[in-house]
């Protein structure tokens, strides 16, 4: 039996420890620094949990020696800590984080490892950097790539029509760091937030914008083989303008701990999500123009006997794919394995993968080889149909002067706040 670390107890990290537990081929430590997170995830057969300073990467290298692989669920922050105590335990490596940083230095590690190592092994990037490097395998030459991904309230009810559905530091990390893109054939950092698109799936509106992080490895593997290639986030229309208003008219751009503090104090966490996912290739086959598109809308579901988000389930479910797929050999290393090494077919065959195939192709899609639970999946957003008009594209830009008003409160709050940000006008 494969022997697994999971490093990071929380949403993510519970559910990929449930996932492979309950396989009956894994046998799972999970490491926390948080005695209470730890507390929160169900006990299982084959299932010990340890508290331990996860940021001390010599402790960890100790505790993770003997294992086969680590998973990291962890914050960002800690990829190359976490990653350095994998290599030095000889064990196989795998993470989902998007922060390119922190990729950079998984990918030092991995060039001098002597194990595997798949970073980036979530939704975006990960699952649908599969997707669309096995669909541009279809074409002779590739012009545009355009991939969009939305962990969305399936009941949206504020100016921003968001709620937080993961995390918030990495939503800031979206929202604020340049882009990797590539325009016209050039490699090139785009700011945030720009390229506004509008899509309709299944009759509903969003809208899509660049942010940074999703396209993972593919700009450099397709530098110089595409025309134009593109990561952005799908939101709900009118969220773009008051962000925009947020990070570039007020500066929260440049004061991140602050916009942390307006997300935590103004957006509910929901577990009522969708998410929404959109690539399209287009390009040449046999000397014609083509576009081939992969829609998609996945909704929560029950295992286990617990109810988890469509965020955990597509994120936990793509790292315990990849991991499916390094233990049986279809993928392996040594060294850096990307995203767009992985094969679809082999991806969407696995027990964990397969909750990515459209219904039309799999109607009943559980994750994991479990039965079907009785649970049905819930309806599509009542966005469009809602009786307060946050459905019409405009409704967000006439609710941006709330934001504002609630952002300039927020800073006046904070020591050495300027008097003319107290003004009781600018709250109107």
């Amino acid at each position: 039996m494969n022997k697994v670390a999971v490093i990071g107890a929380g949403r993510i990290g519970d559910l990929i420890t449930t996932l492979l537990v309950t396989s009956g081929d894994y046998e799972v430590a999970l490491f926390d620094s948080c005695e209470s997170q730890l507390a929160r995830v169900q006990d299982h057969r084959g299932l010990s949990k340890c508290r331990l300073n996860v940021a001390d990467t010599a402790a960890l290298a100790a505790a993770v020696d003997g294992h086969h692989v680590v998973v990291n669920s962890a914050p960002f922050h800690l990829t190359e800590s976490i990653a350095l105590a994998a290599a030095k335990a000889s064990a196989h490596y795998i993470d989902l984080t998007e922060d390119v940083g922190s990729t950079l230095a998984v990918r030092t590690l991995a060039a001098n490892g002597k194990s595997t190592f798949i970073p980036q092994c979530g939704l975006a990037p990960g699952f649908v950097s599969i997707l669309a490097a096995d669909t541009a395998r279809g074409f002779d030459d590739l012009d545009t790539v355009k991939l969009k991904v939305g962990a969305l309230p399936r009941y949206p009810c504020n100016a921003l029509s968001y709620n937080l559905t993961w995390s918030p530091e990495g939503v800031v990390n979206q929202y604020c760091n340049p882009c990797t893109v590539i325009f016209d054939g050039q490699l090139m950092q785009a700011p945030p937030l720009e390229q506004l698109e509008l899509l309709i799936i299944d009759g509903v509106q969003y809208e899509s914008f660049n942010t940074s992080g999703g396209l993972g490895s593919l700009a450099t593997t397709w530098n110089g083989k595409v025309r134009n290639l593109s990561y952005q986030s799908i939101r709900y229309p009118g969220h773009a303008a008051i962000m925009r208003a947020l990070l570039r008219d007020l500066g929260l751009s440049n004061r991140r701990e602050l916009l942390l503090e307006m997300f935590a104090h103004a957006l509910p966490v929901t577990d009522q999500d969708v998410v929404v996912i959109f690539v399209e290739v287009t390009g040449r086959r046999g000397g014609r123009l083509e576009q081939a598109t992969y829609a998609n809308k996945i909704h929560g579901q029950e295992f286990a006997g617990r109810d988890y988000t469509a965020i955990q389930l597509c994120t936990a479910s793509s790292a315990c794919a990849v991991l499916d797929l390094l233990a049986d050999g279809s993928i392996g290393g040594p060294g850096l394995v990307r995203q767009e090494d992985i094969r679809l077919s082999d991806f969407l065959a696995n027990r964990f993968g397969r909750i990515f195939k459209r219904a039309p192709e799999n109607p009943a899609v559980r994750v994991g080889d479990h039965p079907p639970s009785s649970m049905k999946a819930p309806p599509d957003p009542l966005y469009a149909a809602s009786a307060t008009g946050l459905g019409t594209p405009t409704a967000g830009q006439r609710r941006v002067k709330d934001w504002r008003g609630l952002a300039r409160r927020l800073i006046a709050s904070r020591p050495g706040a300027p008097d003319s940000l107290s003004n009781p006008d600018v709250h109107q």
